[in-house]
C-alpha cells in the first residue's frame, strides 16, 4: 500500500502490519506470546508477518485450511489450524486478531460469545474492522471482561507509516485525529 521512489528505484512496502502493531503499542498491549489470527487474506498476512517479526507464536485459522497452510508456508513460520479448532485454542493465547470481514458493517457472521468461551482471562481481542468501531466480536469480548482494541488505530498508524516513508515526517495522531476520522467514517467516536 506504499510505493516510494528512492535513488531511481521503486520500493514497495505494506504498512498494515506496522500500523497494527503501533495500534497495540498505543493501547499498551504487550506484543508477545501466542497470537490467534483469523483469516488468510492480505491484511491477515501483514498482521501475521508483523507478529512473527516481533517474536510472537502465530496461529492462523481460516475457513479454508489450505489458505491458512499456504500463508504459513509463505511466511516461513506459524501454525495453520482448521476453522472449527480456533475457539478451543484461545486458552493458550494472549492475542486474538480478527482479520476477516466478519463484523464489517455490524454483521455478526458468527456466535462470538460462544467462540470466546475458552478465552484466557488476559486475552486481548482485536479487530481490524473499523466500521463499526465496536464490532460484534469486540462487544462479545467486552461482555466477557476481555480487553479490546478496535481497528481504527490500525488505519491511522498504517497511514502514519506511509506518510513517514513519503515525506520523512512522522505525523502525530492524537484524540482529535481519531475523532475527525471517526466522524468522517460515520462511526461511533
Amino acid at each position: 500500500n506504499t510505493i516510494c521512489f528512492v535513488a531511481g528505484r521503486i520500493i514497495g512496502d505494506c504498512t498494515d502490519g506496522t500500523g497494527f502493531c503501533d495500534n497495540l503499542n498505543a493501547h499498551d498491549v504487550e506484543i508477545a506470546g501466542r497470537a490467534m489470527v483469523l483469516g488468510a487474506g492480505g491484511a491477515a498476512r501483514a498482521v501475521a508477518a508483523a507478529l512473527l517479526d516481533r517474536g510472537c507464536e502465530v496461529v492462523i485459522a481460516n475457513r479454508t485450511l489450505e489458505r491458512a497452510e499456504a500463508l504459513v508456508e509463505a511466511l516461513g513460520g506459524g501454525e495453520a489450524v482448521a476453522w472449527y479448532e480456533w475457539p478451543s485454542l484461545l486458552s493458550g493465547c494472549s492475542l486474538l486478531v480478527n482479520a476477516t470481514s466478519m463484523g464489517m458493517g455490524g454483521k455478526a457472521g458468527l456466535d462470538w460469545d460462544a467462540a470466546l468461551r475458552e478465552a484466557a482471562p488476559g486475552l486481548c481481542v482485536t479487530d481490524i474492522v473499523y466500521t463499526p468501531r465496536e464490532t460484534p466480536l469486540l462487544l462479545a469480548a467486552q461482555a466477557r471482561g476481555l480487553r479490546t482494541v478496535d481497528g481504527l488505530g490500525m488505519l491511522v498508524h498504517q497511514a502514519r507509516a506511509g506518510f513517514r516513508a513519503w515525506f520523512g515526517v512522522d505525523p502525530q495522531a492524537d484524540r482529535t485525529t481519531f475523532d475527525l476520522l471517526a466522524a468522517s467514517l460515520r462511526t461511533d467516536a
